[in-house]
Parts: C-alpha cells; sequence; structure tokens
C-alpha cells in the first residue's frame, strides 16, 4: 500500500442506503476512512458555553480530506435529533494492515465506544460526564461543561464520574490501539449500546463538517496539529462564520508538532501506459543518396512555317 492510499469503506452504497433508510430504523454502519498515517493529538480549547437548552456537545476531531491531510472540524454545541438521544463521538482506531480507520459517530439513547479518547467536557474517553436528560429536558453537569446559565436553567454539579474516569489519557491522544495509541476495549454496556438504534449526524452537523475542509487553515500540514479554529457555540455555515466566531487552540501538553508524512502529499501514479519498442537509429533503413535534379525538360520545337505560295502572273 502505498503511503497515499486511502479506501472509502462501502461509501457511495452505504451513503445511498443511508438516505433511503428510515431514520428512526438507522442502525450504527461503519462508514470509514483508512489511513495509514496516525492522527495529530487532541488539541487544548476553551469550551464555548452552550447557547440554548437542549443542545449537545458534540467534540471536535481530526478528520482525513480524502488525499493527504488531516484537517480540523471545530467542536460545537448541536441540538439534539430528539429527546433522549445522546452523542457518541467518532474516533480513529488502529485497523487490520497497519492502518487507522475512522469510526464515524451517531446519536442514540446510550453513549457507545469511541475508541477510549479523552475529548474532554464529558467525555473523558469512557462514557458521558456532561449532563442527562431529565424527561424532555437535559440537564447540564457544569463540573464538566460550560453552559450560560441566563439562559439555561437545568445545572447541576457532580465531580463523581469526572474524577472516577478509568481511562489515562493525559497526552490527549487521539486514536484507539497501535502504536502509542490509547489501550481502551468496549465495556459490556458500551457492546449493548453498539446494537441499539441510532441517528446519523443531523443535517446540521454534516454542513459544519464540510465548511471546516474549505478552512485551510485548520489542516495539520498548515497548523501542525494546533488548529486556529478549534470551537464554535454554533454548527457555522461559513468559513467566514467559523474564523469569525471560533476559538483558538493550544498544543497538548508533551504534544509533538504535527509533521506530515513526506510522501503523503504524493498523488496516486496514473495507469503505466504500454511501453513502446524504442526504435534504434541502427535499424533504420540507409537513405538512399540524393539523386541529382533532372534537366528541365526541353521545350517541343516549333513547326517550320511552309514558304508563302509563288504567284505566276497570267500570260
Amino acid at each position: 500500500m502505498k503511503p497515499s492510499t486511502m479506501r472509502l469503506l462501502f461509501g457511495a452504497l452505504l451513503t445511498a442506503a443511508c438516505v433511503s433508510m428510515p431514520m428512526a430504523a438507522f442502525a450504527q454502519i461503519s462508514i470509514g476512512v483508512s489511513v495509514n498515517i496516525a492522527p495529530p493529538a487532541i488539541p487544548v480549547y476553551v469550551q464555548p458555553p452552550c447557547p440554548e437548552p437542549n443542545f449537545m456537545w458534540t467534540p471536535g476531531y481530526w478528520a482525513w480530506d480524502g488525499v493527504s491531510d488531516y484537517y480540523w472540524i471545530p467542536g460545537t454545541w448541536v441540538a439534539a435529533p430528539q429527546a433522549g438521544y445522546l452523542w457518541t463521538p467518532g474516533y480513529w482506531g488502529w485497523g487490520d494492515g497497519g492502518v487507522y480507520v475512522f469510526h464515524g459517530g451517531y446519536w442514540g439513547t446510550h453513549v457507545g465506544f469511541y475508541g477510549g479518547v479523552n475529548y474532554g467536557f464529558g467525555y473523558g474517553g469512557g462514557g458521558f460526564a456532561g449532563g442527562e436528560w431529565r424527561g424532555g429536558v437535559f440537564a447540564y453537569n457544569t463540573a464538566a461543561v460550560h453552559v450560560n446559565t441566563t439562559v439555561i436553567r437545568t445545572t447541576y454539579v457532580n465531580t463523581t464520574i469526572v474524577n472516577n474516569t478509568t481511562i489515562v489519557n493525559n497526552s490527549h491522544t487521539s486514536f484507539n490501539g497501535g502504536p502509542n495509541g490509547v489501550a481502551a476495549r468496549p465495556t459490556q454496556e458500551q457492546q449493548a449500546a453498539a446494537s441499539e438504534t441510532h441517528l446519523p449526524a443531523t443535517s446540521a452537523q454534516q454542513q459544519h463538517e464540510q465548511v471546516a475542509k474549505q478552512d485551510k487553515s485548520n489542516f495539520a500540514s498548515a497548523n501542525h496539529g494546533v488548529p486556529a479554529h478549534a470551537a464554535v457555540p454554533r454548527p457555522v455555515a461559513s468559513v467566514a462564520e467559523l474564523q469569525h466566531g471560533a476559538v483558538g487552540a493550544n498544543a497538548a501538553p508533551g504534544a509533538k508538532p504535527f509533521v506530515p508524512h513526506p510522501t503523503a502529499a504524493t498523488p496516486l501514479a496514473p495507469p503505466a501506459e504500454t511501453a513502446k519498442p524504442a526504435i534504434r537509429a541502427a535499424s533504420l533503413p540507409p537513405h538512399p543518396a540524393p539523386l541529382a535534379p533532372k534537366p528541365p525538360p526541353k521545350p517541343a520545337p516549333h513547326p517550320a512555317k511552309a514558304p508563302p505560295p509563288e504567284h505566276h502572273p497570267e500570260n
């Protein structure tokens, strides 16, 4: 496999299937991308306050551009698709063949496995400590998340799950398994959550992701793993909106600056054309000696004029 090889797993077929599938019946499907370059570490940034009730935090993460680079999708608050649903973040995991495979996030009634990655703000690597649904209203745990208390009244403080996390990821490693990855496996509860009915990312989330891809300053090759636009209060609809309202990031403690793979930007070579046999000069027939120019043809002689007839006077 060449270093720049990227494989879309069932992309077109599964996208068409998801479009035609009723949303309530949507089950978790691993639509992933695999790359053989490890993603950068999760940067450090300040969470914007939650702007509205029943908005859920979706942490930022590194996505692959499909060619040669990672880019940062800013964390943001998103309206839950329906009451009682929580967001399980996507994550990169070490896969077969020495590649990193991305497992997409989803909405469900329970938070499933997200690789043990410490995304922060309630997503410490296992479970979710950012709040809970109480009937049709979401209550926010302000020990884990930041909310605007002038518009959000349903809050509480619980440090137990925040302090008792069993996953140690102080380096902000952004992937599970493999060399230097987070050593975490799904629990029985997380395995059960994986088999539940799920909903895909909302249209606002999908648009937000597309806009992030247009922000070239968020590409790892440009920011070396420290994005300038790390998080926003709401999903954005344009690059200008993203750059205007985003908070910046700092490098994760102990993380080395991300250096793109030297061959990551090399495009795949096109199929080789059938080589044509070289024609050597020796195999060519000798050129004949140039012929002397032929003299121009002589003009045809003019016919002789007959002498005028003699005139004899009559006798």
